[in-house]
């Protein structure tokens, strides 16, 4: 018997602490191996030199401009600030002798992100201070010193924020002055054995901690590990070599063919913008990526992935040869772009066209500056996945998808890892989600281990992908990583692990995988649903960006198609529009739209948006102009006569339009009548806009509408607009269509349909009910509403005002006032038109809550299991109840313009401008207003909010209904053109588009093609769910059509026998066949 056996089978808990205190840096750490990991270590004076120039406030100058600037003295210990601004070091190493044959680091902790530049301006590594996993502060000098080394100048790009924004967001605001300390600058000569004996130890002694106790591997590493302690010394050098022997023993035992492969792929996924401002993220990727270019040089193996193109360009544009290095990578296939979009979009709020256009742009940019577009769909943290991706990501060329996001569901764990996600049209494309549940690994045995455990389809495919790298804030992989991931690679006791592009997970899946599940539908994502809501106004600005630049290049079009016919010139301007986009897609990025990054982030978000905005609407007007010549005048022009109106929705429409102020007093003269309504609130003018063809315009003169109006009155079927005031209080709004009664509290007591004898508001009902929750989420404030939030509320329905606005005859509406606190308040009108059932409410509030939500609610006397849900490019039903935890899950749901309620034979849509969080539980529909979280933006939504909402009533359910048509004119009003147009000169124009014989298509983008300025881009998508045969008829000449995808190349060859299309003989128009929510893109060449 051993004398000094200590039986480690008997206390392994013991041994593993042993093993944890030998790598710590802790009490331990002049006896551990941290003791040895340096030979020596220098700082200051002769051997560092520090200068520094600090640049002016928040500027982030170029390495041009910093280097011609006067430095002076710094040292260690001193702070630089305060946040978010740039300080520069001029740094001179000289290496002392005693360094000789050993290599050299120079270390340098400002406790924040920097960048190592060299002399001559390459952007070498970047640097990221303080503690914790993602500390990186080594650059590399030389692997080899000699005698009297050179001295070395080169410079160090501070920048005062961390990887993670500026400190705690949850509790600070993140524009506040803190100040870094630059707590080292010195020159090290690591131990090279040592280092490796400490990777050694990390990945063996993780095993013994990870491996399940009942096998023999797990005794072996724990065996192991013990033994490396027991033979090393830190006084003795010389125990170095033997206790590294002990784990190369032990790492030399190979796993078998059968164990689980898993396709490890480096990342650092970079938040375009969240805690740090848009202008950070490009420094970020600087950093991060130089990093990983030097890490390329020293592990050949090493693969490494980055999406979004938007930082690529951002790259181009300010690190030239940066990118260039990245281009010579990609062609080795160690840098790998990927992904395919602009930027990691959020998926709920954009609409179908902004998906196409990160599509389209991303895959564009890949293509042109690495040879080849992206065939995975990257994404991996954003917060939800629409129905229409599977379709969408096909369209772009694309057929896998990896992400990772559901891992984070609150209440149901979601069942699969490798399946088909089927989309709404029964497109499908292969999905994954690693079964380490992060794209942030950190190359450490037990995130392999889990890799095995959590993989939920390991019965049909025993392989799965691995991301590595420190994430959000950027960073990437580390030298400690790969050094671990070598150890890793093939031991027996672990998965297999190979370093590779995705794309030879996804095709040895599709090869070898077999039963393969699948899920239909949009990927639900049980947290986050606050988003849906958080930041109102730029939700706004992204609805009605989204909106303009839809009408632009539809004019700027036809102005182009025109402008080739002969009679003008009009140049159709594609480089401003691609811009245009590439700002509205930049600002849908997944931290951005859906509210959860910082104020300055929104700051310049405003700004993006008024850049749009601006542009976008010159771009209009000049193309209106080019479209009518002299005849369209500015609008404050005294020269016009008649107010012409375009319609940019592809169906005939009346609404009720504003009359331009310098055009008005024409108008005035004609009084109020049926055509006409002067506003009693401002003495504006009014006027109706009657039955304008889809895609043309329409011409409304004064002088003709006397006439107009002798013939309405003796139309039989007319009935005034009315609204009054009834003996008990209730206030009254109806026409020919419905009777809408308010109570004194603006609730809505009753909703007549006059036509159905219907009544939609069951007896002691509301609709219109507005309620206050508490809005306190469990940890992510500005992400969350919390499903215990439903239990916690108030009516608001105190200290109401309702009096009487407008009478028509177009318009009747109420004012309401209501207080929803002593800090807030809400104005409404509530509007009813003489030509429709609907019934809208243009709401005005100041909002100074904390934490606390805003909700309106209406109770129908309609049931059905489920309501109706627009989405891009179709829709989606969900139920009505919460039988089971994944119905309760979604007790707030995303929607589009509409959300409908609908049973055999009625329904009732709930329309909106810019909302889009959603409930409808039973026969109440549930539209969130506000919310007034306060981290990681302590202003968030504070101020004056400006949206509206309405009710449209319906005959038929959804399937037999308008809504989509009445959706669209919610959100697209009439163009108004003041002009001298003779009536007949417009009102007699055909449509410059068409469409018939499918009421369920719509025709949503008109555009010109991306490299062909003789080709047009026509977009369509089947709404409802059915099939379709659409006739598409264009007024200009064109010499062919043919399908296309959204990256605008040919499908099927060209060939349109099988592509569903039939160019009808002697006609301009194409007969087009669609299948359930399928989206169609032609091509006509004129």
């Amino acid at each position: 018997m051993q004398r000094h056996m200590s039986y480690l089978q008997k206390h392994p808990s013991i041994t593993k602490n042993r093993i944890s205190n030998f790598t710590g840096d802790n009490q331990w750490k002049d006896v551990n191996i941290q003791s040895v990991l340096f030979d020596q270590r220098v700082s200051g004076e002769p051997h560092v030199k520090l200068e520094v120039w600090s640049a002016p406030g928040q500027e982030r100058p170029s390495f041009s401009h910093a280097v011609k600037q006067t430095y002076g003295p710094a040292k260690v210990g001193q702070d630089f600030g305060p946040s978010w601004t740039t300080h520069w070091f001029r740094v001179t190493a000289t290496i002392p002798d005693s360094f000789e044959g050993k290599p050299v680091q120079f270390l340098f902790d400002s406790n924040s992100e920097a960048m190592v530049w060299s002399a001559d301006g390459a952007p070498i590594m970047g640097l990221t201070g303080g503690g914790g996993s993602e500390r990186h502060v080594d650059y590399l000098l030389t692997l080899c010193a000699s005698a009297n080394e050179p001295q070395r100048v080169f410079y160090v790009e501070m920048a005062c924020n961390g990887l993670f924004g500026n400190g705690s967001y949850q509790q600070h605001p993140q524009d506040r002055a803190i100040y870094y300390r630059l707590s080292a600058a010195e020159l090290v000569a690591p131990n090279p054995e040592a280092w490796r004996l400490f990777h050694d130890m990390e990945v063996v002694g993780e095993m013994a901690s990870r491996l399940p106790q009942d096998t023999p591997r797990y005794w072996q590493a724990l065996t192991a590990a013990n033994r490396m302690i027991n033979l090393f010394e830190h006084s003795d050098a010389s125990t170095v070599g033997p206790a590294r022997a002990v784990a190369t023993e032990f790492l030399s035992a190979q796993s078998g063919d059968s164990t689980h492969q898993v396709y490890a792929i480096g990342n650092c996924h970079i938040d375009t913008a969240w805690l740090w401002p848009f202008d950070e993220t490009k420094r970020k990727a600087a950093r991060s990526w130089a990093t990983q270019i030097n890490l390329m040089e020293d592990y050949p193996e090493y693969r490494f992935a980055a999406s979004q193109a938007q930082q690529f360009e951002w790259l181009n544009e300010n690190y030239p040869s940066l990118f260039r290095r990245i281009q010579d990578k990609a062609q080795t296939g160690q840098f790998i772009p990927i992904g395919g979009t602009w930027v990691e979009m959020d998926c709920n709020i954009p609409n179908g066209e902004s998906l196409v256009r990160q599509f389209l742009l991303g895959q564009r940019f890949f293509k042109h500056h690495f040879g080849e577009t992206c065939d995975v769909f990257w994404l991996p943290d954003t917060f939800g996945y629409s129905s229409q991706l599977p379709q969408i990501v096909r369209l772009a060329g694309a057929k896998y998808f990896f992400t990772q996001k559901l891992s984070w569901n609150n209440i149901n764990t979601f069942p699969n890892t490798t399946f088909r996600w089927v989309g709404l049209d029964g497109s499908h494309i292969l999905t994954h989600m690693a079964p380490s549940n992060t794209y942030g690994a950190q190359c450490r045995p037990g995130e392999l281990i889990d890799s095995v455990k959590r993989h939920k389809d390991i019965a049909y495919s025993n392989e799965s992908l691995y991301l590595f790298g420190n994430g959000d804030g950027g960073g990437g992989p580390l030298r400690p990583m790969l050094e671990r991931m070598r150890r890793m690679q093939s031991v027996d006791g672990l998965p297999r692990v190979k370093q590779t592009h995705p794309r030879e997970f996804y095709e040895h899946v599709e090869k070898t995988a077999k039963d393969l599940v699948s899920w239909k539908g949009e990927l639900y994502f049980e947290l986050h649903r606050g988003t849906y809501t958080s930041q109102s106004n730029n939700k706004l600005w992204n609805r009605r960006s989204e909106f303009l630049l839809r009408d632009t290049e539809l004019l700027c079009t036809i102005s182009h198609i025109q402008s080739s016919s002969g009679g003008f010139q009009f140049k159709y301007p594609s480089s401003e529009l691609t811009r245009l986009w590439k700002l509205v897609c930049l600002n849908q990025f997944h931290d951005v739209v859906p509210g959860s990054a910082i104020n300055m982030v929104y700051r310049d978000s405003e700004k993006m948006y008024k850049d749009v905005f601006d542009s976008a609407e010159e771009l209009r007007r000049q193309a209106v102009a080019a479209i009518y010549g002299t005849n369209a005048v500015p609008a404050d022009s005294e020269l016009a006569t008649q107010l012409t109106v375009f319609n940019t929705t592809g169906w005939m429409r009346s609404d009720i339009v504003a009359v331009p102020d310098h055009l008005s007093a024409r108008f005035k003269k004609l009084g109020n009548n049926s055509a006409v309504q002067i506003r009693e609130a401002d003495g504006a003018v009014l006027a109706l806009a009657d039955n304008v063809p889809g895609f043309a315009a329409h011409t409304i003169d004064p002088a003709s509408i006397l006439a107009a109006e002798d013939v309405q009155r003796d139309a039989e079927d007319e009935t005034p607009l009315h609204v009054f005031q009834t003996d008990s209080g209730d206030f009254v709004l109806a026409n020919r269509f419905v009777r809408v009664v308010v109570d004194q509290a603006g609730h809505i007591v009753s909703y007549y349909d006059l036509d159905e004898s219907r009544e939609l508001v069951p007896g002691g009902e509301k609709a219109n009910f507005f309620e206050l929750y508490d809005d306190v989420p469990i940890f992510w404030d500005a992400w969350d509403i919390e499903i215990y939030s439903l239990e916690k509320f108030k009516s608001v329905d105190g200290g109401v005002q309702v009096s009487i606005g407008e009478r028509g005859p177009l318009v009747a509406s109420l004012s309401v006032m209501v207080p929803i606190s002593q800090q807030s308040v809400l104005r409404q009108t509530i509007s009813l038109s003489s030509i429709s059932p609907r019934l809208d409410f243009d709401c005005s509030v100041d909002w100074h809550e904390n934490r606390k939500c805003l909700k309106v609610s209406f109770t129908w006397d309609i049931y059905s299991d489920t309501a109706t849900y627009e989405t891009q490019y179709g829709v989606v039903q969900r139920p009505t109840h919460r039988n089971t935890t994944w119905d309760m899950a979604k007790f707030e749901v995303c929607a589009h313009k509409f959300a409908d309620l609908s049973e055999f034979g009625y329904g009732v849509a709930l329309l909106n401008n810019c909302k889009y969080g959603h409930s409808t539980l039973e026969n109440t529909m549930t539209l969130t207003l506000l919310r007034s979280p306060k981290a990681p933006d302590e202003h968030c939504d504070m101020g004056i909010h400006s949206f509206r909402y309405a009710l449209y009533p319906h005959k038929g359910c959804f399937n037999e209904s308008n809504v989509v048509q009445e959706a669209y004119r919610f959100n697209v009003p009439l163009l108004s053109i003041p002009s001298t147009i003779p009536d007949t000169c417009v009102s007699d124009r055909s449509p410059h588009f068409s469409l018939s014989g499918a009421r369920n298509v719509v025709l949503d983008t008109i555009k010109l093609a991306e490299d062909d300025t003789r080709g047009v881009i026509v977009r369509l998508y089947e709404a409802f769910g059915g099939h379709a045969n659409a006739l598409l008829t264009a007024k200009m000449p064109f010499t062919n059509v043919q399908k296309v995808n959204i990256l605008e190349e040919p499908m099927d060859n060209g060939d349109t026998r099988n592509s569903g299309l039939n160019l009808l003989p002697f006609s301009k128009t194409v007969r087009v066949q669609l299948k359930p929510f399928e989206i169609v893109t032609l091509k006509f060449s004129i």
